[in-house]
């Protein structure tokens, strides 16, 4: 039975990017082998977070040492529950998805520390890669520095070319940095600008699922475009756990435990 509904979910993202009222087509992503730290496999005990949305599951690895203060922030909001039943507001294919607002808005946002801004905290050993999870602003704030937003790069792979990659040589890239964009593509431009706190190690296909929805221009007329009401994408839960955490029918059963030990409560 497990096996079959996995398949079904299999079939309702290619089916989402290929039609679902959009002409996006989901990309196929080879597996790329680098010594790139993102593209490195998680270490037993490592840190990460479960995306547990409507189009299924993310995991990503998360890097305290290289972002303390945005890993801190966002395991902080994701523990108290501030992520549960919030919506993907941004996605736009080939470049990002972005969510984390408890608005829904793109506006709004908030941090553990008084809803004060945390800095930039860019790091030279981690990349705008495809699959990036990164810190984001709350679009058209006062803010200076990071919030409760954060966005996946969902990047095409094609999306960094051989002029890029030389004018990344140019601007003291490494080699492997230069053959991990060209393998997996990615935003280097937003590289040193935003923080990149952690990576996508499964669930790629669920980023590029969210990317291929139906959207819609914003309202203001700018160069963001936002799921459509039938398109909209729900981020169920994030938990944060450590690798190799727990599986997709443990984070489920706990979630039925919670609702059933809520309900007796509301009835006692």
């Amino acid at each position: 039975m497990k096996k079959y509904c996995s398949l079904l979910l299999a079939l309702a993202l290619a089916l989402l990017c290929a039609c679902g009222g959009s002409d996006k087509k989901a990309p196929t992503r080879a597996e790329v082998t680098s010594e790139e730290r993102q593209f490195t496999t998680p270490a037993d005990g490592d840190l990460i977070a479960i995306f547990t949305t409507s189009l299924g599951e993310v995991r990503a690895v998360l890097y305290p040492d290289a972002a303390p203060m945005a890993v801190y922030n966002f395991v902080g909001l994701a523990r108290s529950g501030y992520y549960d039943g919030t919506v993907i507001w941004r996605s736009q294919y080939g470049f990002a998805v972005q969510g984390g607002d408890a608005t829904g808005t793109g506006t709004g946002g908030s941090t553990i520390w008084s809803n004060n801004p945390y800095p930039l905290e860019a790091s030279a050993a981690l990349k705008h890669y495809a699959g990036a999870l990164c810190a984001a602003f709350a679009t058209g704030g006062e803010a200076t520095g990071g919030n409760s937003q954060f966005y996946f790069v969902a990047a095409l792979p094609d999306s960094v070319d051989k002029t890029q990659q030389e004018q990344l040589a140019q601007n003291g890239y490494s080699e492997s940095q230069i053959a991990a964009y060209g393998a997996a593509g990615g935003l280097p431009y937003l590289d040193n600008t935003d923080t990149v706190f952690g990576q996508v190690y499964a669930g790629m296909d669920v980023v590029d699922a969210m990317a291929c929805v139906e959207t819609q221009q914003d309202e203001e007329g700018n160069d963001t475009w936002r799921p459509t009401e039938e398109a909209a994408i729900t981020i169920d839960k994030v938990t944060i756990a450590s690798y190799p955490g727990p599986t997709a029918e443990e984070l489920a059963a706990q979630s039925d435990d919670a609702e059933a030990s809520s309900e007796a409560e509301a009835v006692g």
